[in-house]
Parts: structure tokens; C-alpha cells; sequence
């Protein structure tokens, strides 16, 4: 059984997201607005950093987390073994992006600060994070290397769709993730193909985190998206 203290807290984490994603837009996603935030909950800044100890990155899992559960809710009355994988797939990302797009205003600021230079590892921990659910919706078992390549093409594919739907909405999006469907089906031949290193994705999710942050890619950073 969980603690009442631990409740608490995740009761608590959860107010200060609410009014970080009221707050982002104004402020960005930084500590000042992680401290609004905590103040609007009224809390201490001392409560607020003992909360949230790292500030805006625990807020950014926060916030990417709470829209994996929301994706999974909007997903719980589909049976996914009625579908094809491609199927599955295909409606867990729409979930997926729905769910982001939901806050969007606070979804802009998110990305754009997961696209500076120190916050691309959480950026690509989140989005592997993300396409772990997504996968697991979808019955993938996996224990073995594909386990890894299917999260790494499908955490690039995210990535690159929700730049899209920010930029050029969801029916934009919507085709761009038909299109790539087919690059994760085809894991195995890619996996032949390409020698996909850790760094590799790191880099991926840089690009398209730029692309949200400046409409356009940090030069010499390649595309998870566009691995064939």
C-alpha cells in the first residue's frame, strides 16, 4: 500500500504541473516558473524544491508522463487485438499526439526547452519513455534487440510528429505517421541496415525539438524520423 506521506506528494507534484502548464506560456519552462507555480499552489519555495528538486526537468517528466496516462485512457476502450500491428500502432500515436496537443500552448514551451543543449537527454529519455507505453499498448513482448530498435524508430517518429502537429496540425501530422508507419514495421531490415548508436537518438529527438523551438533543425543534427 502506498504511504499517505507519498500520496501526498504525487497529489502535490500533480497541483504544481497544473498551474506550471497555466504558467508556461507566460513564463516559459524555467525555475521562475516552477516557483510561480509552487507559490500558486501555496506552497513555501522551500516545499516547492523539495517537490520538485530539480524544477523545470521534473515538471518536464511530469507533464510528458501525464500525457502517456492520458493517451492510455483515451486508448482503453480500443481492443488492440482486433487490430493489425500497423493499426495499433497508428492509433496509439494519434492518442499520443492528441494528448500533447491538449496543452499545447504549454506543450510549445516544453519542447522548446527540452531542445537546449543540456535538457537533450531527458528530451530523449521522455520520448523512449513515451514509445515504451505506446509499444506495450500495443502487446509487444519483446526482450531481445528489438525491443530497443522498435522504441528508437517509433520515439523518433513521436518526436517528428508532434513538431508537426504544432506546426501544421493534426491532419498534417496524421499523414506524416501513415507514412513512417511503415518504417517501424520494417525494424528488422533497418536493423540490417543501420548501426544505430545511443548517441544516435539523442541527436534525433535534437532535431526535431529544434524544429518545434525554431521552426527548423539544429544544423548537423540528423532525423531519427528519416532512417529508412
Amino acid at each position: 500500500m502506498t504511504a499517505p506521506a507519498d500520496d501526498w506528494a504525487q497529489e502535490a507534484e500533480q497541483q504544481i504541473l497544473e498551474q506550471a502548464i497555466r504558467l508556461a506560456p507566460k513564463f516559459g519552462w524555467t525555475w521562475r516558473m516552477a516557483k510561480a507555480a509552487g507559490r500558486a499552489c501555496g506552497f513555501s519555495e522551500g516545499e516547492t524544491e523539495l517537490l520538485v528538486p530539480h524544477g523545470p526537468a521534473d515538471l518536464a517528466a511530469l507533464f510528458s508522463r501525464r500525457h502517456d496516462a492520458r493517451a492510455m485512457v483515451a486508448l482503453r476502450d480500443v481492443d488492440p487485438d482486433a487490430l493489425k500491428i500497423r493499426e495499433r500502432i497508428r492509433r496509439a500515436v494519434e492518442a499520443r499526439l492528441d494528448a500533447a496537443a491538449a496543452d499545447e500552448s504549454a506543450t510549445r514551451r516544453w519542447a522548446g526547452w527540452l531542445a537546449l543543449p543540456p535538457n537533450l537527454h531527458l528530451g530523449g529519455k521522455l520520448a523512449w519513455e513515451s514509445a515504451d507505453v505506446l509499444w506495450r499498448w500495443a502487446g509487444d513482448v519483446a526482450t531481445d534487440e528489438n525491443h530497443y530498435s522498435k522504441r528508437a524508430i517509433l520515439a523518433g517518429i513521436l518526436s517528428s510528429a508532434l513538431a508537426i502537429r504544432m506546426a501544421q496540425g493534426r491532419a498534417a501530422a496524421l499523414v506524416y505517421v501513415d507514412r513512417r508507419i511503415e518504417d517501424v514495421m520494417r525494424f528488422e531490415k533497418w536493423k540490417a541496415t543501420t548501426r544505430l548508436r545511443p548517441g544516435d537518438l539523442v541527436s534525433g529527438i535534437a532535431h526535431t525539438l529544434g524544429r518545434m523551438r525554431y521552426r527548423t533543425a539544429p544544423a548537423g543534427q540528423p532525423d531519427l524520423s528519416d532512417v529508412p
